[in-house]
C-alpha cells in the first residue's frame, strides 16, 4: 500500500492511504448524479405543466361566461336575421350579416336580396323577433350549438292585425376572431 503524507497547519503530519482519495470523486460523483437527476424531474414537470397549459387548458375557456356568451351570441343574431322592416331593409340586413359567418352569411345574403327583400317590399312587411328562451346544446372552445325559442311578429299595412309566430331554432356558433358568430340556423321541431 501507498502512503502519502500531508502537513496540516499545526505541524503534525496526517496520513492518508489510496482508498480514501479515491473515495473523494466518487463522492462527488454520486453528489452530481443526484443533483442531474433533480434538474431532470423538475425540468420534466416543467414541461408537464407547460403542456396542460398550453393544449389543455384551453378547454377551460367552455365554462359559465362562455355559455352566456354563446347564449347572448345566438339570441342577438337570431333577433338580427329574423327582424327587418320594409322601409330600412339594407340596414336591417347589414346588421343580420354582422352576425354571421360561412355558408350561413353567403345563403343569408342571397335568400335576403332574393326573397325577402323582394315580398317585404311588396307586402310592406315588418317582422320583429324576440327570443323567449335560449340554452347551451352543446359548448366547445371554438364552436357551439345553441337551442332559441322564438316569437316573431309580421306586421304589413294591408293586414289588420299582425301574425304572431312561435319557432324553435339549433344555431351552431362558430368563434371568429375572438367573437362567436351563426355559422348554421337549423329550424327544429
Amino acid at each position: 500500500m501507498t502512503a502519502e503524507h500531508d502537513s496540516s497547519l499545526d505541524g503534525t503530519e496526517k496520513t492518508m492511504d489510496g482508498k480514501a482519495i479515491r473515495r473523494r470523486p466518487r463522492r462527488y460523483l454520486a453528489r452530481w448524479r443526484s443533483i442531474v437527476a433533480t434538474t431532470l424531474v423538475i425540468a420534466a414537470v416543467g414541461v408537464a405543466a407547460g403542456v396542460y397549459f398550453i393544449l389543455y387548458r384551453p378547454d377551460q375557456q367552455v365554462g359559465d361566461a362562455a355559455a352566456r356568451r354563446a347564449i347572448q351570441a345566438a339570441s342577438d343574431g337570431a333577433v338580427a336575421a329574423l327582424s327587418y322592416s320594409y322601409d330600412h331593409l339594407n340596414r336591417d340586413f347589414s346588421n343580420a350579416k354582422s352576425h354571421l359567418t360561412g355558408d350561413f352569411l353567403a345563403y343569408y345574403s342571397k335568400f335576403a336580396d332574393e326573397a325577402v327583400a323582394p315580398m317585404a317590399q311588396k307586402g310592406q312587411l315588418t317582422a320583429t323577433a324576440t327570443v323567449v328562451r335560449a340554452a347551451v346544446s352543446e359548448l366547445h372552445p371554438d364552436s357551439a350549438v345553441v337551442l332559441v325559442f322564438i316569437d316573431q311578429t309580421t306586421a304589413s299595412v294591408r293586414k289588420k292585425d299582425p301574425e304572431k309566430t312561435q319557432s324553435s331554432v339549433l344555431v351552431t356558433l362558430k368563434k371568429v376572431d375572438g367573437s362567436w358568430l351563426i355559422a348554421k340556423f337549423d329550424p327544429s321541431g
